[in-house]
């Protein structure tokens, strides 16, 4: 709707930048926050938050670039233009988990408790990046004529079709997250085992995103067959990994339990 929220001669702001950015500073402070609780470094988030940052980005702008590979063969420069929108979520999780893992290892932190403090604010980030991407108008959506929320992009410098009314499917995505982060915070007191917060959130989004991209109308992001998209392709498989660990886990918690009671015995 708004690409551009402020242009003074040669500089130039972004919203979808803007908006980014307010997102990762937000969830950063959130997982910040929980971690002074389970007295973790603050330091240690700060790095975490840096590295996984970089790594998301590069990933999510990397599998953007590759499905969607034909402007940017003529125009490789633009591959480097993320402020403007066309980043891939699924792209920089990909990405910013193994870096994450690296981290965790190398300074001894315990790998589930920490993806489960950045549960949350993962989802919470994402909701507010995807009003950024709202603003930019990518990712937009198919045509929806009878919708009364229909939303009509008429900014010549936005990434969404223009003049024709169009499923706001970055607020459908936006407002999941946003239900997903509510979600987390009010299992984070019945979470009963670690690594519950991050599987819960994984699984989650995989079910919102499949669903939300029957309402995509941007053919760029890319299809394995003529009805399913890259991005539903990797929801499938991330709900059923997140399936698998949340009951190994569960299983394992459970086992440690029952030893814990018979050695009381």
């Amino acid at each position: 709707m708004h690409p551009i929220l402020i242009r003074i001669g040669p500089v130039t702001l972004h919203t979808y930048g803007l908006l980014v950015a307010v997102g990762f500073l937000a969830g950063l402070l959130l997982a910040a926050r929980r971690a002074g609780r389970e007295r973790i470094p603050f330091e240690r988030i700060m790095d975490i938050g840096f590295f996984v940052l970089l790594a998301a980005v590069i990933g999510s702008r990397l599998l953007f670039v590759a499905v969607s590979p034909g402007h940017y063969l003529s125009h490789p420069l633009d591959a480097f233009k993320i402020w403007e929108g066309g980043l891939v979520f699924y792209g920089g999780l990909i990405l910013a988990v193994p870096t994450a893992l690296w981290y965790v290892k190398k300074h001894r932190l315990d790998t589930w408790q920490i993806a489960d403090i950045f549960a949350p604010s993962i989802a919470l980030g994402h909701a507010i990046g995807r009003l950024g991407c709202f603003a930019a108008g990518c990712c937009y959506g198919k045509e929806a004529d009878f919708l009364p929320w229909a939303v009509t992009f008429s900014d010549p410098e936005c990434l969404a079709r223009t003049g024709v009314p169009l499923h706001p499917v970055q607020l459908y995505e936006s407002l999941g997250e946003f239900v997903n982060f509510l979600i987390l915070v009010a299992l984070r007191r019945y979470a009963s085992f670690r690594g519950r917060l991050f599987w819960t959130y994984i699984l989650l989004y995989s079910v919102l995103r499949f669903s939300i991209e029957f309402f995509r109308g941007d053919e760029v992001r890319g299809f394995l067959f003529s009805s399913l998209s890259v991005s539903q392709g990797v929801s499938i498989a991330a709900a059923v990994v997140a399936l698998v660990f949340l009951k190994r886990l569960r299983e394992e918690h459970r086992t440690a339990h029952s030893s814990q009671k018979i050695a009381l015995y």
